[in-house]
Formats: structure tokens, sequence, C-alpha cells
């Protein structure tokens, strides 16, 4: 199998990673309900940082209702796929960074660092969708970071993250199209 081929066959079995998108409308609503409490920013912060844990098992509950083994081992790739999860991780240490010294703006660039981490998925998956959405995620997070508070960031990640979701489930059912009618 090609890599193109290897790149379409990840991407139908792991429906493009939407059970990891639906995980992160759930986590961007925990995160705005922390963000709406009245609590010192320094809890607050921690806080968001707590409601990011959940997001494997919520993922893996949703790939569980759309027949998705998240975990899959059949695509080479998924191993790929892994190592663009793990970058993550690395990124979420410039979040740390924000944490103590600007804590009034880590929201802003917890947001950011998600939007960008999509970049790489872009590719995984061609997926157009994760491209824009790589870019204007952290373009439109710092705008809005920077006039607004955090709690209406968390909003609109959440109508961000929900229209992702839209659009890629229309991604999926034109790649599934193609694919029944390249077999057919």
């Amino acid at each position: 199998m090609d890599i193109d081929a290897l790149r379409d066959d990840i991407a139908l079995r792991q429906k493009k990673g939407l059970p990891y998108i639906i995980g992160s409308v759930v986590i961007w609503i925990l995160i705005a309900v922390v963000c709406s409490l009245d609590i010192p920013v320094m809890t607050r912060n921690m806080l968001v940082f707590c409601c990011s844990c959940p997001l494997l098992p919520i993922a893996w509950l949703a790939g569980k209702a759309l027949k998705i083994d998240i975990f899959g081992k059949e695509n080479p790739l998924g191993n790929l796929g892994f190592i663009f999860t793990m970058n993550q991780i690395l990124n979420l240490l410039i979040v740390m960074w924000v944490y103590a010294a600007v804590p009034e703006k880590m929201v802003m660039v917890y947001a950011m660092v998600f939007g960008a981490h999509l970049l790489p998925y872009s590719w995984l998956y061609r997926s157009r969708a994760y491209f824009i959405y790589a870019v204007a995620v952290p373009l439109i997070s710092l705008i809005v970071g920077i006039y607004w508070n955090a709690l209406w960031l968390c909003c609109l990640m959440i109508l961000l993250e929900l229209v992702f979701v839209i659009i890629l489930s229309a991604e999926v059912r034109k790649l599934e199209k193609q694919t029944e009618t390249a077999e057919g």
C-alpha cells in the first residue's frame, strides 16, 4: 500500500479523528464551566488543566458510539498519529509557563496551542478542515483572548469545535462515498 492509500485508510478507519474532536467539545464545555466560577485565577487555571484529563476516555466512548477503534493498529500511520498527539504534551509546557507568568491569559494560550496542534492531522487525514482550523483557531483565540475574557473564549471554542465536528463528518461522508465508488 502506498502512502496516500495508507492516509486514506486511516482517515476512514479513524473517521478523521472525530472521537477526539467530539471529546474536545466536552473538554471546552468543562473549561467554560470552570471559567464561569468566581474563583482565583490560579485556581481556575489549575482546574483548566484538570479539565483536559478526561479527553482519552471521552474519545474512547465517542469512538465506541461511532464504532471506531481509536487505538486501531491495523494501519502503521496510527503510530504517527500517536506521535502527533505526544507533541501536544510538549506544547503544553508553553501553557504551563503562561500559567505562572501571565495567568490571566493562560486559557487564551491553551486555546492557541490546542488549535495549532491540529496541523499535522491535516496531512495525516488529507483534510482541508484540519488545516484551516490549525491556522484559524490560534489567530481567533489570540484576538478574542486579548479583547475579551476567558469565558467568552471558551464559548467561542465550543462553537468552533461543534462546527468542526459537522465539517469533519461531511469530509468523512465524502471519503466514504469516494471509497464506495472506487470499490464498486
